[in-house]
């Protein structure tokens, strides 16, 4: 399980571990947060194709999915 702080969530760059279409890195681009300061969601962004998608944070602490880092 990758661990993930939130806080240092915005910029933070990973490796999907199946890519699809080629896309391998990634970058998040936007972080959504709520009124108490909790995270809710982010903005990934595709480094090749620059395609962007909302995903569900937690998502990224799946290690059969997401690496942290560029590998």
């Amino acid at each position: 399980m990758n661990r993930i702080n939130p806080k240092k969530l915005l910029h933070s760059k990973w490796t999907a571990v199946a890519p699809v279409n080629r896309e391998k890195h990634f970058m998040i681009t936007d972080v959504e947060v709520d009124e108490e300061g909790q995270v809710i969601g982010c903005e990934i962004e595709a480094v090749l194709s620059k395609r962007q998608a909302q995903i569900d944070w937690r998502e990224l602490k799946d290690d059969a999915r997401w690496l942290q880092g560029w590998k």
